[in-house]
């Protein structure tokens, strides 16, 4: 494994045979609804670019899971001068994970070339990890191992092409943020097209990743910027789902949420002002220093549960997002050069207690 520890190898090898995959219903016993607003406290950064002759300018786009005390993450590098590709890393302890090797994911099958931010999760049925990210298309790799970076397939995509659906509301955005969330019968794609639209496709659990049908519309604003990006949906127990979408206002970029009794909707907003929001300028507090960045940007709650279903225990929230210092990212300069780091949240007002999961 190029880069890594014995150390490192040998403590993921471990997890990933030791999946903690949870699948099927879920129900929370003393669970509290979600709150109607949440608190969250911040790190300062933790993972930025490292000097591994590459012209990395930022790390963004985090995913990630927990197996068994180990943190598995995937992310974008992007570069003003080389564009995007991803990469791997993982670590046991968020106060060392800036140390932790990265793994290059262009030294794998899944190649070279414009890749961007990944998803990660274990599909049971077929027994296998896979990767969704955007190149250009809706694509994937897979992985027998999330211990072994470097055998991520080449990369295979959900479309043929951009959808007619997608492609007619592309003018002045771009097609990107695929998310893929899986119920006990179906596979849902999610995308977004940086102009206000949530797009969702889906195809039934026996036929993924094959099979996806033309997107429809699943959430839609007359302002780009209050739906813009980075969607992520997850199962929160007892048939509800939870998603959430990044957004753009004057106080940098935030997230909005909204709850629903399938993954296909209907769509009931829950923190989903930039005054109130899920995660942002508004309620996130850095105890421990400055205040590193405005935007709370494109991120994932942790999971410990890995498969398809996406299954997030509804109880002290934590989020991997990435961040930027705010007088660069209020610069002019280009976005893709703009040096994001990754830290954490923890939300501090969950209205949990003695929850367990069966």
């Amino acid at each position: 494994m190029i880069g890594f520890t014995l150390l490192a190898t040998l403590i993921a090898a471990v997890a990933a045979r030791s999946l903690p995959v949870r699948h099927g219903s879920h129900s929370i016993a003393a669970r509290s609804a979600l709150p109607s607003s949440f608190t969250w406290t911040s790190t300062q950064a933790l993972v930025g670019p490292k000097d591994d002759n590459r012209p990395i300018d930022g790390i963004k786009d985090p995913s990630i899971i927990e197996i068994n005390g180990t943190y598995h993450v995937f992310a974008s590098t992007a570069s003003d001068a080389e564009g995007y590709n991803m990469l791997y890393f993982n670590f046991t302890d968020f106060e060392k994970a800036g140390d932790a090797p990265f793994f290059y994911l262009d030294q794998a099958p899944l190649g070279t070339g414009y890749r961007a931010a990944p998803e990660v999760f274990y599909f049971e049925p077929q027994s296998l990890w896979y990767l969704v990210y955007q190149d250009g298309n809706a694509a994937y790799s897979t992985n027998p191992d999330i211990s072994n970076p470097a055998g991520w397939t080449a990369p295979e995509h959900f479309y043929s092409g951009t959808p007619a659906l997608i492609e007619a509301g592309l003018e002045g955005g771009y097609w990107v943020d695929m998310w893929v969330v899986c119920d006990a019968t179906d596979c849902h794609l999610f995308s977004s097209d940086d102009n206000g639209r949530l797009y969702r496709s889906q195809t039934p659990i026996g036929d993924f990743p094959k099979g996806m049908n033309e997107p429809v519309i699943a959430l839609e604003e007359a302002s780009k910027y209050d739906l813009f990006e980075a969607s992520t949906i997850y199962s929160i127990g007892n048939g509800t789902y939870l998603t959430l979408v990044e957004c753009i206002g004057a106080n940098g970029r935030y997230f909005r949420s909204w709850t629903s009794p399938s993954i296909a909707g209907p769509y009931t907003p829950l923190a989903d002002t930039e005054a109130n929001p899920f995660l942002g300028l508004n309620n996130v507090e850095f105890p421990t220093g400055t205040r590193w960045s405005k935007s709370i940007s494109h991120g994932e709650l942790i999971r410990t549960n890995v498969d398809q279903n996406l299954y997030v225990e509804p109880c002290n929230f934590r989020f991997l997002y990435q961040g930027v210092d705010p007088e660069v990212e209020g610069s002019g300069g280009s976005y893709n050069a703009l040096p994001w780091k990754l830290a954490l949240v923890t939300q501090t007002n969950s209205e949990c207690s003695n929850a367990t999961m069966h």
